[in-house]
């Protein structure tokens, strides 16, 4: 059957972007409809969405990033599905691909972006994103986000796949303080994925697994090569490491005091 609706309704969730999500909008503006959740933002990311003539802004909770992109995957009237970052931006090549992908294409549910990370201005170019890539363009009625990760998200896609060949424009590293929380805020999550999943905190993890993972991207993934902006996202990323065990280790104590805290409660 010949499907009739080829509009395409881009997606953004955004916290505190103001100086960001202007120039996503605007590389999303080729989009019949560009709909954004926001988690209550306190920079002004809000008044601005609000007063943007071609964005319908929602505000929701945040609870994690997949319940955040669930809700906003609901809202959408399209069936063609452009889901970015508030920190991504798609240039003009990429536009053009994704346009007349979306009014060519009847045998892919599904479609994976390659992106180009920003150390704030400059190209990193190593450091374990080289070969970084996310589902961006979808159907709708071909995906769904997968309920047992809250960070990192997963798409199940009932379909085909593709790759387009431009590439998307990641702005992800704003400042030092930025991406640490970025950081920490992930491993948090990642730890609370792993409660969930009934995985238990070792002193051992959190001293090798961190370890490994600045090891592995600086030598082996080639960000000595990034010079000083490769030491700093290696170190943050394994910082990141280290506040998922952490956080772990909490949640742990926490389960183990509910009982009793229940039972003085009651007293």
């Amino acid at each position: 059957m010949r499907e009739i609706n080829r509009k395409i309704s881009a997606l953004i969730i955004t916290y505190n972007e103001i100086g960001y999500i202007e120039r996503c909008l605007e590389s999303v503006s080729f989009a019949d409809e560009i709909i954004v959740v926001d988690s209550y933002s306190t920079d002004g990311t809000y008044e601005y969405l609000l007063n943007h003539p071609k964005v319908k802004v929602i505000q929701n909770p945040f609870k994690d990033f997949t319940t955040q992109k669930s809700f906003a995957l609901e809202k959408a009237t399209n069936n063609w599905i452009l889901f970015l970052d508030a920190d991504e931006v798609v240039p003009k090549k990429l536009q053009n691909e994704i346009i007349a992908t979306v009014k060519t294409d009847r045998d892919y549910a599904a479609f994976w972006f390659y992106r180009k990370f920003m150390f704030q201005k400059q190209r990193l170019y190593f450091s374990g994103w080289q070969t970084d890539k996310n589902y961006r363009l979808f159907r709708k009625d071909k995906v769904a986000f997968s309920k047992d990760r809250i960070v990192h998200e997963t798409l199940h896609v009932n379909g085909r796949s593709g790759i387009l060949k431009e590439t998307l424009v990641h702005y992800c590293y704003k400042n030092y303080n930025n991406y640490k929380n970025k950081m920490l805020q992930y491993g948090r999550l990642k730890a609370k994925e792993a409660f969930n999943k009934e995985k238990r905190f070792t002193y051992l993890h959190l001293i090798i697994k961190p370890s490994w993972k600045f090891l592995f991207n600086y030598l082996f993934r080639l960000g000595v090569l990034d010079g000083k902006k490769g030491v700093i996202i290696c170190y943050l990323g394994a910082l990141g490491e280290i506040e998922r065990f952490k956080e772990l280790r909490r949640l742990e104590k926490r389960q183990k005091l509910a009982p009793y805290l229940i039972t003085s409660y009651t007293k």
